[in-house]
């Protein structure tokens, strides 16, 4: 039975125009502001020219999204984070000037959605020089991509073996944890994840 969710049935270009079509109706000539919570924190790969300390509620940064290509196979598939709804993250708002947005967006998309499985939603961030809208990529527990619950055994497995593409899951979470420390920002949960790797 095909599964509302499969990134097989979704059309990722689709996606990204809507997500253009809700950025252009923001006002006139508006910035775009992007979520950083993983990746894009230490990696961004495209120039933003402000970024702000940010905080979403309603959405918390977890490690229980399969990856099959970047960070593992289809045979031992690694982890890559998500947003998932509950809680609140701690990352950063990044701001791209009204001119490039047309020309990033592309980009941003063959990077955060090769598969369309993230949904990508505006989210409220809360900044010291007030909110800002911004796009985030999120994952809904109904999506095949969702681990569900993983135990300390399973966690401790794919950290040891799970390779893909871009190196593994392991080199990852410590790549997120040490990228968010350098902006102050401590992942405890992250932290007792990454013992188990020890």
């Amino acid at each position: 039975m095909t599964h509302p969710n499969d990134p097989a049935l979704r059309d990722g270009a689709r996606m990204m125009a809507d997500a253009l079509a809700q950025w252009r109706a923001q006002g006139p000539r508006p910035d775009l502001w992007v979520f950083a919570y993983a990746s894009l924190v230490w990696r961004p790969e495209f120039e933003a020219v402000e970024q702000r300390m940010a905080r979403v509620y309603g959405h918390h940064r977890c490690l229980q999204m399969w990856s099959r290509v970047n960070r593992g196979t289809p045979e031992r598939p690694g982890l890559v984070f998500t947003l998932l709804p509950g809680g609140s993250c701690s990352g950063l708002a990044l701001r791209v000037p009204h001119k490039q947005v047309e020309a990033l967006m592309p980009t941003l998309w063959a990077r955060e959605m090769p598969n369309p499985v993230y949904d990508p939603k505006w989210l409220l961030c809360q900044t010291a020089l007030g909110p800002v809208r911004a796009l985030a990529f999120t994952l809904s527990r109904r999506s095949p991509s969702y681990t569900g619950h993983l135990s300390p055994e399973r966690y401790r497995e794919i950290f040891t073996h799970s390779r893909g593409r871009y190196g593994t899951t392991l080199d990852y979470a410590r790549q997120t944890f040490e990228g968010l420390l350098q902006h102050g920002i401590h992942d405890r949960a992250l932290e007792r994840l990454l013992r188990l790797a020890q």
